[in-house]
């Protein structure tokens, strides 16, 4: 886990990334000054909203980079890379609040499909599901934000997916939970 102080560096970290990214179309270095978890290998999400709605989200499920990397990658992708939505501009970035999730590592549900909902603790558990090449994920916090319970979290993630939303209900389907520590500035 992360402090409250790695976590608000791991904020300035993701908007310093956007701001040089938006400025000079390059990418900066971590900064050698912050603590030795941000060279752990770590999941991350980056989520970007411009009062209240969201802007951009991209990041890394499971731990391919370490930490400060992974942040700097995500927040630029976020804000110019994910496909829903148009490049964020410079004039525009001032709007931006970010929100930082750093994951833990996604492990696989292993009971049968009709039991799951009871295995999904909404408001603490992220969700992947995986059917052939079809992926799909959605953080911990956005079932709470829709006020879904465990089953409605599960056919939104397989709509997020791309296949039916009662897909987790057939054996082929794979689900996978995690757990995200959720950093703000709208509350640092």
């Amino acid at each position: 886990m992360l402090t409250e102080e790695e976590g608000k560096r791991g904020l300035e970290l993701a908007r310093a990334a956007i701001t040089e990214y938006l400025r000079t179309n390059t990418k900066i270095s971590a900064p050698t000054d912050l603590s030795p978890r941000f060279d752990e290998y770590r999941g991350v999400f980056v989520t970007l909203k411009v009062f209240g709605a969201l802007r951009g989200c991209i990041g890394f499920p499971y731990p391919a980079f370490p930490l400060k990397e992974a942040i700097v990658e995500a927040a630029i992708s976020a804000a110019v890379g994910d496909p829903r939505f148009p490049a964020v501009t410079l004039h525009e970035f001032k709007d931006v609040s970010i929100e930082l999730t750093v994951l833990t590592l996604p492990q696989v549900l292993k009971v049968k499909p009709q039991e799951m909902p009871r295995h999904i603790a909404v408001g603490r558990h992220g969700l992947i599901v995986k059917r052939g090449i079809q992926t799909g994920l959605l953080l911990p916090q956005v079932a709470t934000e829709f006020g879904w319970d465990a089953e409605e979290f599960l056919c939104q993630t397989c709509w997020k997916a791309g296949v039916p939303q009662d897909a987790w209900l057939n054996e082929e389907t794979e689900v996978s939970t995690f757990e995200g520590q959720i950093f703000s500035e709208e509350t640092t």
